[in-house]
């Protein structure tokens, strides 16, 4: 328990930090900013797609609807599998927290090997898909529609709702995983486990990819992990392959991506994630000197013996806590909230279920394909359980077309 509580000590500032700059870049940076520039089978899109993601506080699970809906408004096929691939990988809360806990070096490349990638893996399906992407440049009319004209003080409070309820709600318990998982990981297994592995840095890659891969693994929940296999022996090169693999290769992800856009691109992108972050991860271990990526971690072994921690970083913690809570506690009252009321006006109302929706990105693009069907009045979410309810005329099939074009799954209810 204490190590959890002194990573979370060390992270808390940070997390805040990321969680307020996440929050300000979707209420002022305008939603059709990602789409004007990511049509076209070129190397300039590919870019204007990894620059677009990276900086993105988007996990894997909630990058997938937001990838196709960009997809279908006109993006190739390449700019779609870079954008895929950087975004999960970090994010400006994650790299945030990466320097708080693990150093500049780390800090620095995590984006620079996710920039790397997704221009690799984009350019590449952009030469494999070429013809197939013809359909993806259909004419954007209607994707772009007319954002509401809002104040400063409604962009704020925006800002702070996605920053401190929907992100929180969406990334909070990953993050309380990976302190758990961490914490388990420094009681439970033993140090001469990972020795094992000390002199095979590869075989440790393969190793973490093996465990990445079935499991859940958010951008900033990884780290606590990557961290904790550091301080058990396990090499730089070998976090890397954790941070930069993990939150981009769960099996949930690749099912999804096989289906919507196909067995190829799904190769594509699984090849390129795969390939290039055991290829940085072995540049690390043998090229560069360890101690750039081991100084951090000092820091950590200090505070186990000195047990002195900082009022301001206690201060964050609880502030953190009492934000995860407060955003949990809002998501499930919501749930009940949704009951529906059609009958107290004269709008059809019908209710499915969309299976596969995990954060509030996911339900917010099924939201906006649901509107855009002719015939809908409004449609309600409860994320939780996926009942939707969708009111006005619109053609059924067309409805459901639109959700499982995104990846999800529909059941009339």
């Amino acid at each position: 328990m204490r190590e959890i509580l002194e990573l979370v000590n060390s992270m808390s500032p940070y997390l805040l930090l990321g969680f307020t700059l996440a929050g300000l870049m979707h209420a002022f940076i305008p939603a059709t900013m990602y789409n004007r520039y990511l049509s076209g089978s070129n190397f300039r899109s590919v870019l204007n797609a990894a620059i677009l993601g990276i900086p993105l506080p988007l996990c894997s699970c909630g990058v997938i609807p937001t990838a196709m809906s960009l997809r279908k408004d006109g993006a190739s096929k390449g700019a779609t599998i870079s954008f895929l691939i950087a975004t999960p990988q970090t994010g400006v809360d994650s790299i945030i927290a990466t320097y708080s806990l693990m150093g500049l070096p780390f800090a620095l490349l995590r984006p620079f090997v996710a920039l790397v990638t997704a221009l690799f893996g984009g350019t590449f399906a952009n030469y494999v898909d070429r013809d197939d992407d013809e359909k993806a440049t259909v004419a954007m009319q209607g994707c772009c529609s007319q954002e509401k004209e809002t104040t400063f003080a409604q962009k704020i409070r925006n800002a702070a709702n996605y920053a401190y309820v929907e992100m929180m709600q969406d990334i909070g318990r990953w993050l309380v995983l990976g302190l758990v998982v961490a914490g388990l990981i420094t009681v439970f297994v033993p140090d001469s486990f990972f020795s094992l592995f000390a002199d095979r840095p590869l075989a440790s890659m393969l190793m973490v990819l093996l465990f990445a891969i079935p499991m859940y693994l958010c951008a900033t929940g990884s780290i606590p992990i990557a961290v904790t296999l550091m301080l058990k022996g396990l090499s730089p090169g070998t976090a890397l392959v954790l941070l930069m693999a993990g939150p981009a290769v769960n099996v949930a992800s690749l099912l999804v991506i096989g289906k919507v856009m196909g067995r190829r691109s799904l190769m594509t992108y699984l090849f390129s994630i795969v390939g290039c972050a055991i290829l940085f991860g072995l540049g690390i271990d043998y090229l560069l000197p360890r101690e750039w990526f081991t100084a951090s971690l000092e820091k950590i072994h200090s505070c186990h013996s000195c047990g002195e921690m900082s009022y301001f970083n206690t201060v964050c913690s609880i502030l953190l806590a009492l934000l995860l809570a407060n955003a949990f506690i809002q998501r499930y009252r919501k749930g009940k909230e949704n009951a529906c009321s059609c009958g107290a006006c004269n709008i059809t109302a019908w209710t499915i279920t969309v299976r596969g929706m995990n954060c509030n990105h996911c339900k917010s693009n099924v939201e906006a394909a649901i509107l855009k069907m002719d015939g809908v009045e409004s449609v309600e979410i409860d994320l939780a359980s996926g009942r939707t309810i969708v009111r006005g005329n619109p053609i059924k099939d067309d409805v459901i077309k639109a959700v499982e074009a995104l990846g999800f799954s529909v059941a009339e209810n």
